[in-house]
């Protein structure tokens, strides 16, 4: 996808209020396609179903962790005909300071991770550093929006 398109976003985290909050802050500050889902194995399916420019999605959840999620999706691209590219990876979670977690961040496709809570503010730039030239428009009242 160019640059000057209207980038889209898959958001995957069990805490349903969460992630509304981060599909309005994105949508909001910079202008982008928010898709989200509170179970994994649907946003499982979202990804194989449509293309994003970034994947968000929160490290600790029940059954399939957003590490395992993000592993089967890159699986199931590379092995597609023709064999898709996996788009980045922000981990959110409240467990940063988790060895398996640090770890992740070595990993290829990982561009980050944002501790909970957070300000929007923190995961605004990190969207932004990961898809160059998106839209934005985050202004001073962004940081008033705590998560």
């Amino acid at each position: 996808m160019g640059s000057g398109s209207v980038k889209k976003i898959l958001v995957v985290d069990d805490d349903v209020g969460l992630t509304r909050l981060i599909r309005e802050a994105l949508t909001s500050f910079l202008h982008c396609e928010v898709d989200t889902s509170p179970k994994p194995e649907y946003g499982f399916e979202l990804a194989l179903t449509k293309t994003y420019d970034l994947l968000i999605f929160d490290f600790s959840m029940p059954m399939i962790d957003g590490a395992m999620l993000f592993f089967l999706i890159g699986k199931v691209y590379n092995h597609a005909e023709p064999p898709r590219i996996v788009p980045p990876l922000l981990l959110v979670t409240g467990r940063g300071d988790e060895k398996r977690a640090q770890e992740l961040l070595k990993e290829a496709g990982v561009r980050g991770l944002v501790a909970k809570p957070f300000v929007i503010n923190r995961l605004i730039e990190k969207v932004k550093e990961c898809l160059p030239g998106i839209e934005s428009t985050v202004s001073a009242r962004a940081t008033l929006w705590s998560l």
